[in-house]
């Protein structure tokens, strides 16, 4: 039942969300105006008030104010084991655009953190999943865009769940094409597409690896495909990696466990959307769902992404995140 609702809500076009936002609160101040016009119970019109007020400031702002904003997250790790010659080496994280939702008023949003991304003068740039919302179409329109991020070594992408063909109508054979269209918008767009496999940089003498993992999530709603051990064939403990994941709960449950990753990027649960008080819907899902976690000295960072399939977004801004990579001992020097 939650997979059908599931998918069932995604089928919906993003601004539909914010016409169905409209009518219930439009409906529930009308019965607040009813109640005010016929009952004489005081102190239920004044209970019911406020968090009718606090609704509408909420959809108001989170529908058209948070969601056209992005801040540009920096953040500087520290590696015992990370080779000299990549420290300050810059790996900018873009996660979640969904380009179906990024259409209209809201595509100057991708346009401005593309001139952002560029303008880090990155080493790398990392894109972990969910270019799509249901179908490549979608993406067409900012094929061009897209295509115009640079970085000096390349830009590396996996696969998130929604750039699997889960929440489209038709028969297995279609959805099979679909899914090998969406496989090769990487390439067209000059994006190293990293299917549980890996890539080496190089600096000087020494190596650094960027690895890709398939989505992994909980395998009844997204795709488990996550190979850790084809991800990282060949590679040793005394390898330095960054692994690409869409689905932060992959960390726990493959990467720590049967991995040395030093480093983990990862994205899909859009920080919730919303936060107040410190507080989001994702952590009840998630135990890591935005910004920066570690264990034992290794990394997970979950980007907030940019968008979504629900134009919406309040107390959680969408991000581009830029890392920088230090060595022990240019710590201690600095």
């Amino acid at each position: 039942m939650n997979s059908i609702f599931t998918t069932t809500i995604t089928l919906l076009d993003p601004d539909t969300y914010i016409y169905i936002g409209w009518g219930i609160l439009i409906l529930l101040t009308v019965l607040l105006v009813l109640l005010w016009r016929f009952s004489k119970r005081l102190w239920l019109k004044v209970v019911l008030t406020a968090p009718l007020m606090f609704l509408w400031l909420v959809f108001l702002y989170g529908s058209y104010v948070g969601v056209n904003q992005f801040r540009v997250r920096y953040i500087e790790l520290t590696f015992n084991d990370l080779p000299p010659s990549f420290d300050g080496y810059k790996i900018v994280q873009i996660s979640d655009i969904h380009c179906g939702t990024l259409t209209g008023s809201r595509r100057h949003l991708l346009e401005e953190a593309i001139d952002s991304i560029n303008a880090q003068d990155a080493d790398m740039v990392v894109f972990t999943g969910d270019l799509q919302n249901r179908a490549p179409r979608e993406i067409d329109p900012f094929r061009k865009l897209l295509s115009s991020i640079k970085a000096k070594d390349g830009i590396f992408s996996v696969m998130g769940n929604h750039d699997f063909p889960l929440y489209m109508e038709g028969d297995p054979i279609m959805k099979s094409d679909t899914l090998c269209v969406r496989e090769n918008v990487d390439e067209e767009l000059g994006w190293r597409l990293l299917v549980n496999d890996r890539q080496f940089i190089k600096r000087g003498e020494e190596k650094i690896y960027i690895s890709g993992m398939d989505n992994d999530g909980d395998g009844v709603r997204f795709p488990q495909n996550g190979d850790i051990q084809h991800a990282l064939y060949g590679l040793t403990p005394k390898h330095f990696v960054v692994m690409l994941e869409h689905d932060p709960s992959a960390w726990r449950r493959k990467i720590l466990p049967h991995s040395h990753v030093q480093l983990t990027l990862s994205g899909h649960t859009h920080g919730g959307q919303f936060s107040f008080l410190g507080w989001s819907p994702a952590s009840l899902k998630y135990k890591e769902y935005s910004g920066l976690y570690s264990l034992a000295g290794r990394y997970l960072y979950v980007s907030n992404g940019l968008s979504g399939v629900v134009p919406f977004r309040f107390g959680t801004l969408p991000e581009i995140s830029v890392f920088t990579l230090r060595t022990s001992k240019s710590s201690v020097n600095k």
